[in-house]
């Protein structure tokens, strides 16, 4: 992806989520409990000595990136500082895109109404706009293919709402859990998994006759077909038996086994994993018996690199499954006084950067 990608990308104004979609812990936040100690001391010092500092405070990262969290970060400011009604705040959106040190929000007001959320909405917008960029860059990479947001079992389940909601922003077609669509009022998508085909004595066909049973009919069925390390057997298997129900495979081969597909293809290419040569011989497999219609949806150690691979050599794959990639990198925020009284006051290296992007937070 070029440097100048996220920043050339078009900007969607919306409106911002309700603050109350976030759920906050209001009464911990605005007592100090999450954030750094230092600044619960700083509001007890100003206000025994009776001082209300008015401040610019400005808030910025130093990577190519796309914001996620802003909406979340405004209702902590919202619902969590002392009166928000006597502070003025400007702010981008969650999915636009970021360049290196621009100003992503600023507040302006009595310092003590805010002091203590620094480390609260600091750590919201660092942590959304690390998925929020992962997931762009992923996007971007599958030229408008589906991406399956698939990083859940990877992390902390108190995260998959904002995370979630980050992805989707970035354009994740489909998230895995009910809670990662939560906020825009979405479902959680997925396949028919190990799990149940192993309920069911490693009998992949019979799995998903089952799930096709007892599951909403509108529901997409995706079925893993790696079970027994034969994606074309098993593909032409599963598609033989559910016909039209049968939205579409799944590849997952592990990173350290080789399909029997195509060990007698071996030679010239890596053939581990799910590898281009697989998914080119499942597809050929559907088509020749009439399967048109079923998609390929690839899984497994997929990251921006690998997928831009597969684009790159045309590889016949509708979807792609993502999981820990999204959580890789560091977007790391800093909010800054810029201003005092009206003046310019900053450390050493820092400066009041205005941006006219920035919209008013009402």
């Amino acid at each position: 992806m070029a440097s100048h990608a996220l920043t050339d990308a078009p900007i969607r104004r919306r409106e911002r989520l309700d603050p109350s979609v976030f759920r906050l812990p209001v009464d911990r936040i605005r007592e100090g409990y999450y954030s750094d100690v230092y600044f619960n001391r700083t509001v007890d010092v100003l206000q025994a000595d009776r001082q209300h500092p008015h401040v610019l405070m400005q808030v910025f990262q130093k990577n190519q990136s796309v914001i996620g969290g802003m909406d979340e970060a405004i209702a902590i400011l919202k619902l969590c500082s002392e009166d928000f009604s006597q502070l003025r705040v400007q702010a981008l959106y969650d999915g636009d895109p970021v360049a290196p040190w621009e100003t992503t929000m600023t507040i302006e007001g009595d310092y003590t109404l805010f002091a203590r959320l620094e480390t609260v909405y600091l750590g919201v917008l660092s942590r959304r706009t690390k998925v929020a960029t992962n997931v762009r860059r992923v996007v971007d990479a599958a030229k408008g293919k589906q991406i399956i947001f698939f990083p859940a079992r990877h992390d902390h389940h108190l995260v998959q709402t904002g995370d979630g909601y980050a992805a989707h922003v970035s354009g994740a077609i489909g998230v895995s859990t009910d809670a990662q669509a939560s906020w825009w009022g979405g479902k959680g998508t997925g396949t028919v998994p190990h799990s149940l085909i192993g309920a069911y004595q490693g009998n992949t066909v019979l799995a998903a006759q089952k799930y096709a049973e007892f599951i909403d009919p509108s529901i997409n069925l995706v079925v893993l077909v790696d079970w027994e390390n034969d994606c074309v057997r098993t593909s032409l298997e599963v598609a033989r038996a559910l016909k039209d129900r049968l939205w579409g495979v799944r590849l997952d081969t592990s990173e350290t086994m080789v399909d029997v597909s195509i060990q007698k293809l071996m030679g010239d290419f890596d053939p581990r994993g799910v590898n281009p040569q697989l998914c080119t011989l499942v597809r050929r497999a559907l088509d020749r018996e009439g399967f048109e219609h079923v998609k390929i949806v690839a899984s497994g150690g997929f990251n921006v690199e690998k997928i831009e691979r597969f684009e790159r050599e045309r590889v016949p794959v509708d979807a792609y499954g993502v999981g820990s990639a999204f959580f890789q990198g560091s977007y790391d925020f800093t909010a800054d006084v810029v201003m005092v009284e009206g003046r310019p006051c900053a450390k050493a290296g820092r400066r009041f950067r205005p941006n006219p992007r920035l919209e008013p937070v009402t």
